[in-house]
Order: structure tokens, then C-alpha cells, then sequence
């Protein structure tokens, strides 16, 4: 589980890199797919992340605007400010955890019960997609996408 996030968390690094050599217009501008542009799909993966191990923790979750974040900058350090409350957890996870269960009250009022590794796999599943869309994006505006290769990134 730690090795995906790892991944997850060194690939995004690299989108970060990536993006500060695309002009503003290119990240705001509207995508097909996904939730609407580069910079706003990175923000969204980092809220997502936040907000999931927020509510396996049993601490409040809270939605962030993207309006307050239409900067790489300001992107970069909404992750600096989660990744504290999100690292601690993914680093102590154990296999004691896996079938811890977890109740999602949905909106309608329906009660959806998932277990705690059914929700980690989904948040790396969920960003993996999000930056597949980001390497399909990258080509559009002509640019050669970062590697989603886990193979040579020295993760164990």
C-alpha cells in the first residue's frame, strides 16, 4: 500500500515540475474529461487523498474551493499543507487495518459500509486515473507527459 502512495506521491512531484514549463492558459484552459483542466485536476487530486484519509481517521472533512487555488503555486501548497495530516496515516498502515469497516452516508441518505483497504486502493486507483488523463492532456498541447513507470523509480 505505502509503495503506491509513494509512487502516487513522486509522480505528482513530477506533474508539479512538469506544469511550471506550461503557461497559465494551458493549465486553466477547459479539458475534455476529468474535472475540467490540468490545475484543477491536480487540486482535485490532492483534496480527494486529503479528504478520504481524513474520514478513515474519524477527523472532520471539509471541501476546498478551487477558485482559492487557480495557481500551480497555490496547488503546491495545499498538498504541502495536507500531506502532513495524509503521510503519518499511509506510513503506519498495517495489514491490521484492511478490514476496518467504514460507513459513507451519502447525500440521498443511503449508507454505503466499505472497508478501510477497499478505500486506500481507491484513492490510488483515483489518482493513477487522473494522471492518465493528465499524459493524454500532455500530448493534446504537445508535450511529452511524465513516465508513469513505476519500474526505475528506486521504490521498495
Amino acid at each position: 500500500m505505502q509503495t503506491f502512495f509513494q509512487y502516487n506521491w513522486m509522480v505528482r512531484e513530477q506533474w508539479y515540475e512538469w506544469c511550471e514549463n506550461i503557461s497559465e492558459e494551458e493549465l486553466l484552459g477547459a479539458r475534455t474529461g476529468g474535472v475540467g483542466s490540468i490545475l484543477k485536476t491536480l487540486f482535485h487530486i490532492v483534496d480527494v487523498e486529503w479528504s478520504w484519509i481524513q474520514v478513515l481517521q474519524g477527523k472532520p472533512d471539509f471541501q476546498e474551493d478551487f477558485e482559492h487555488y487557480k495557481s500551480l503555486q497555490q496547488v503546491k501548497e495545499l498538498d504541502a499543507k495536507f500531506r502532513p495530516d495524509v503521510k503519518p496515516f499511509v506510513l503506519s498502515w498495517h495489514a491490521g487495518l484492511e478490514r476496518n469497516m467504514f460507513e459513507d452516508h451519502l447525500a440521498d441518505g443511503r449508507i454505503v459500509t466499505d472497508t478501510w483497504g477497499e478505500v486506500m486502493r481507491h484513492v490510488i486507483a483515483h489518482e493513477i486515473h487522473h494522471v492518465g488523463q493528465l499524459s493524454v492532456w500532455a500530448r493534446k498541447i504537445g508535450k511529452e507527459p511524465v513516465s508513469a513507470n513505476l519500474i526505475g523509480k528506486g521504490l521498495r
